[in-house]
């Protein structure tokens, strides 16, 4: 039987400064104001759109998390995230504990607000550092440099957050082991409680695409991992996703929903969505890619539905759980997919025989050998019956 898991909110703010060239995902550079009232009042009635067409009002099901991403969000004023904030929580109750994570700049003007931002509800940073040597920043085209980054992390220490995570990139054009290290120890100096690190990788439709940059190589790639790992690990960081490190218990509860195959509302430009209902459905949601058409009062929020059918549950649902190095219970598999484990006995026993999967007869754990061939391990699942 599937039971509706947590749920989330995912809330995108489409505008950057400028377009980072190796950036594919739905941001537009500022070509003038923002209209941030405009966008708020689009994003409250997407929301109120969802909640009504999902019969998600009256507070069945609270909100686990939030999560303000982009786009640059922190280029929208303090006060209009508090508004947001506040007809949100009007609309759809939060529970006791929930974690707000906005998405910020460490540019300095922006990085000043962070005190502002707690203030109205925001309880978790992340801060789009990604090196702290200018040069790598300049090829990144980033707008901050390095001594604001720094200042842009101690802020955060001190604007009474819950947590605060530190966006961090390795693989980088023409970057030394040496370069990459360097990076992570700076990360680390500033003692966040989170870091995202994760490798630079080239995707369709990006600036690095058309006019591909040199990249560290294989070699090297895993060298970089495999010092920055250890490194990571003696400050007292433990890896929990692919690319998520925290101090114990700091976890991104936003991102674990995810992981989890956890439910979420997607509002805003080309937001995604995912929903999960006692009758056995699973939908996906995205919205209107583009500011024009976002705004349009004529046209509606949502651009596509579709429906997740059972043959492609597995498949889905180990390509999110197997990202998290915890166990994975066997009766998640049964709430959050409706079929019976019964379904996938010939890939989990092949995964077995490969040294894939351990099971312990409650729990699956992916093994170190097989992080190595996941995507191998993943197509054992793909449109099994």
């Amino acid at each position: 039987m599937l039971v509706p898991p947590p749920l989330s909110l995912y809330v995108h703010i489409p505008w950057c400064v400028q377009k980072c060239p190796y950036c594919d995902f739905n941001s537009h550079a500022l070509k003038a104001g923002i209209p941030e009232l405009d966008y708020i009042d689009a994003l409250i009635e997407d929301l109120e759109t969802d909640l009504a067409k999902y019969q998600l009002e009256g507070g069945s099901r609270p909100l686990h998390s939030i999560f303000i991403g982009g786009g640059t969000p922190s280029l929208i004023s303090p006060a209009e995230i508090g508004r947001l904030l506040k007809e949100v929580e009007a609309r759809i109750p939060f529970s006791g504990d929930i974690e707000i994570t906005m998405e910020a700049n460490p540019g300095t003007v922006e990085a000043g607000r962070f005190q502002a931002y707690q203030q109205v509800g925001v309880n978790r940073i992340s801060i789009g550092v990604q090196s702290f040597q200018d040069e790598k920043l300049t090829r990144l085209g980033r707008i901050h440099g390095s001594d604001e980054a720094r200042k842009a992390a101690k802020l955060a220490t001190e604007a009474d957050l819950n947590s605060f995570n530190i966006d961090l990139m390795h693989g980088l054009p023409d970057q030394s082991i040496d370069d990459a290290l360097y990076d992570l120890k700076q990360a680390i100096a500033l003692n966040p409680p989170h870091l995202s690190w994760y490798q630079l990788t080239i995707e369709p439709n990006t600036l690095f695409y058309s006019k591909p940059p040199t990249l560290p190589d294989d070699d090297n790639l895993w060298d970089i991992f495999e010092h920055g790992h250890q490194i990571l690990t003696e400050a007292g960081y433990v890896q929990y996703e692919i690319s998520g490190y925290s101090k114990p218990g700091l976890q991104c509860r936003h991102n674990l929903n995810y992981w989890r195959f956890g439910d979420y509302l997607g509002i805003g430009c080309g937001a995604h969505g995912k929903i999960s209902f006692a009758d056995g459905n699973i939908i996906r949601t995205v919205k209107t890619k583009h500011p024009r058409g976002y705004l349009n009062p004529d046209k509606p929020y949502l651009d596509k539905e579709i429906q997740v059918e059972f043959q492609e549950r597995p498949f889905e649902f180990f390509m999110n759980r197997f990202r998290l190095l915890e166990a994975c219970p066997k009766q998640d598999y049964v709430e959050r997919t409706g079929l019976p484990l019964e379904s996938i006995e010939t890939g989990i026993q092949w995964a077995l025989d490969k040294n894939y999967l351990t099971d312990n007869g409650q729990e699956w754990q992916i093994t170190e050998h097989g992080k190595l061939f996941l995507n191998d391990l993943l197509a054992a699942f793909v449109e099994e019956e």
